[in-house]
């Protein structure tokens, strides 16, 4: 079976172009405006897909998590249920911005961190569901969003391979809409611990789904290195300036570098090619410049037999190549050629065959 998902708009396989997500998470820093001008910056980087994270907080955190005390450079509340409610958006604002997506061609989902969020944002019709690491071993959840019937794109950070191996043989026999992306859940991911032969993993251990990478890491560069090993699905945290106030700002692209990254990623696809060693018209003209001949290293008279010494291999490229020399040497020329005049085929003759090989 081949590996293939069907994502809104496009159709991802191992020969189509590297599906980007920018992961706008919460960055917007719970303003409906701020999405839309990062949801319009992400699009002129030339991504496929925007994405929020949508969490029921009062339902998701426990009541002690909720009322913890949560003050620091980075809180927008004095708790940190009050710190995530200011960066909620909700169903009306939701529907905004998935209309404003739609004007844009992007296609736009969100991470669903449980099941009162996952069904709100079935209530919209998302087009697809990521699901983050750290939901991995929730069971209860994966089964409830692959019942949805849509694509389900779940990260894999912090998991071992048998959680990894779970997931996938909990979700596969409801929904086969699966992408599965090696992530490193740390916040930047150290280069060192990426991991991404993962990547190639998950490609032999589940050949019937498509593989991704999100990543964690600071710069544009891992990226192009896991579509190279096979990756399809690549998400990376987008902010409109590292600077601003929020926990993933330091991690996430800023629109030069999400840009550079999309436009890197398509060139690695299209020179990657199809395996096939190939002589391209491009090549012609420098292999003809920069290649070798052969050619007499000396005046040679009519009916001398050609020793090593009588050749030369020089530029340009456009005589005799040198895979001939095996041919040249030994033969009997049957014409007089000056220093640096082109040897070929049809000057040459066996000794016996000259009319006066020299003795």
């Amino acid at each position: 079976m081949a590996r293939e998902l069907k994502l809104g708009r496009h159709v991802v396989n191992d020969r189509s172009p590297a599906y980007v997500i920018a992961e706008v998470g919460h960055n917007h820093q719970g303003k409906l405006e701020t999405a839309k001008e990062m949801f319009k910056q992400a699009q002129a980087c030339g991504v496929s897909a925007v994405k929020l994270q949508k969490r029921d907080n009062r339902g998701l955190f426990t009541q002690a998590a909720f009322d913890r005390p949560y003050e620091n450079e980075n809180s927008f509340g004095a708790t940190y249920g009050q710190h995530r409610e200011a960066l909620e958006f909700d169903r009306e604002q939701y529907v905004e911005l998935q209309q404003y997506a739609a004007e844009l061609g992007l296609d736009f989902f969100a991470t669903a961190f449980d099941v009162a969020s996952a069904d709100m944002l079935e209530m919209l019709d998302m087009p697809a569901y990521k699901v983050a690491s750290a939901d991995l071993r929730n069971l209860p959840l994966l089964r409830h969003i692959a019942g949805f019937g849509k694509p389900l794109i779940v990260s894999t950070g912090g998991g071992s391979m048998e959680d990894v191996i779970r997931a996938y043989e909990t979700i596969m026999p409801i929904n086969s809409q699966l992408c599965l992306m090696q992530c490193t859940c740390g916040y930047p991911a150290e280069f060192d611990e990426l991991n991404l032969r993962v990547v190639e993993t998950y490609r032999k251990q589940f050949p019937d789904i498509v593989v991704g990478y999100s990543g964690h890491d600071n710069g544009i560069a891992m990226p192009l290195v896991t579509y190279v090993l096979g990756a399809r699905v690549i998400e990376k945290h987008f902010t409109l300036n590292r600077a601003m106030k929020g926990t993933d700002h330091v991690f996430s692209l800023e629109p030069v570098g999400m840009k550079k990254m999309t436009r890197d990623l398509e060139r690695a696809r299209q020179s990657l090619g199809d395996g096939r060693k190939t002589v391209f018209a491009s090549e012609s003209a420098p292999v003809v410049k920069m290649g070798k001949k052969l050619v007499a290293a000396r005046d040679i008279t009519l009916g001398h037999r050609l020793t090593a010494d009588d050749v030369a291999v020089k530029s340009p490229g456009d005589g005799l190549a040198p895979v001939e020399i095996d041919r040249v040497i030994g033969s009997v020329i049957t014409v007089a050629l000056s220093k640096d005049d082109d040897l070929s085929l049809d000057q040459l003759a066996e000794a016996s065959d000259s009319p006066n090989p020299e003795q």
